[in-house]
């Protein structure tokens, strides 16, 4: 027997997944999660800029607490990797393939994220000095845990030149480092670093050993010691199973929304980092309420959704 088709399946259990499932569960809608287990917030050692936190909170426990509140609720989450999203033209149905089965749908949410690209550097090492600090991906993020550090930026194009400049409003030692040959700039971000007093360092860039307190890089001008590394190397929007079925992209690769989370394609929407927009928890939990209230609105008008009486309801009446 076929699996009921579902009101909405969100692909991704990120902030911005998570918090639609909350909201469309308490809409009484019929949802389910599939998720691969790669959202960027579980590398989050320990966020101070989420509200509520005051001593902060890491990424593994929102996400996992967002969890338990969905679930209460009553979505259903699965840990799957989807690979196909399909779209019937005559029904508007959605058909979600993963590996172990596949589920229709009435509408989808991809909140499916970037990925950031990483340094050249062993992949446990990285791990390892991801969780303790030494390197960071969000300087808007953690800028504040730099003050008067000694900081590393990997880039070598204008994306770089801009983090280092953010960074050094945090901090008066900053340092641009090449990934991968000698820093070629426009005379414009030359200006901006030498303004900034900001010092440059040839590549290739490579991590090579860390410590609880420092990590080691090593470049083309031999070892450097930072208390911290941003990596300033781009990120990569996870758009697939969107372009699957047609959805638009705008110019920078995220995926092309109207004000209330809609793609281009219909019973389809997207929120968090994969749409554009500031790259934050806070921002994606509110593209994640916004997205579910829209589905909600829009499920409803082609098919209102009236509450049943309740067999205690009912037993009230009897009794009245």
């Amino acid at each position: 027997m076929d699996d009921p088709i579902l009101d909405c399946l969100i692909v991704g259990g990120g902030p911005a997944g998570l918090t639609a499932a909350i909201y469309l569960a308490r809409f009484h809608l019929d949802i389910l999660v599939v998720d691969g287990g790669k959202s960027r917030a579980s590398w989050i050692p320990c966020t101070r800029n989420h509200a509520g936190f005051p001593d902060g909170v890491s990424g593994d426990e929102l996400l996992q607490r967002m969890r338990d509140q969905a679930c209460k609720y009553g979505a259903k989450i699965q840990t799957e990797y989807v690979t196909r999203l399909e779209r019937d033209e005559e029904s508007g149905l959605f058909c979600v393939v993963w590996g172990s089965g596949s589920r229709r749908a009435r509408s989808v949410l991809l909140a499916t994220g970037v990925s950031n690209r990483r340094p050249p550097m062993d992949e446990d090492l990285h791990d390892d000095a991801l969780a303790k600090g030494l390197i960071r991906y969000c300087p808007i993020c953690d800028g504040y845990e730099v003050t008067d550090k000694k900081v590393g930026v990997i880039g070598s194009d204008s994306h770089g030149v801009a983090e280092a400049v953010f960074i050094r409003s945090y901090t008066a030692d900053v340092t641009l480092i090449a990934p991968d040959k000698a820093l070629s700039l426009k005379q414009e971000d030359q200006d901006r670093l030498k303004e900034a007093g900001i010092d440059c360092i040839d590549g290739p860039a490579q991590a090579v050993a860390i410590s609880h307190q420092f990590i080691v890089v090593d470049t083309a001008e031999g070892h450097h010691t930072f208390d911290s590394v941003y990596p300033a190397l781009g990120s990569d929007t996870h758009t697939q199973l969107g372009e699957m079925v047609g959805a638009k992209l705008a110019e920078d690769g995220c995926f092309l929304c109207d004000s209330h989370q809609r793609t281009s394609v219909p019973g389809l929407y997207a929120a968090g980092d994969v749409v554009h927009g500031l790259d934050q928890i806070s921002h994606a939990m509110g593209e994640g309420g916004v997205a579910a209230t829209t589905i909600r609105n829009d499920l409803c008008k082609d098919e209102p959704r009236w509450r049943e009486p309740t067999s205690e309801m009912e037993e009230a009446g009897e009794g009245s």
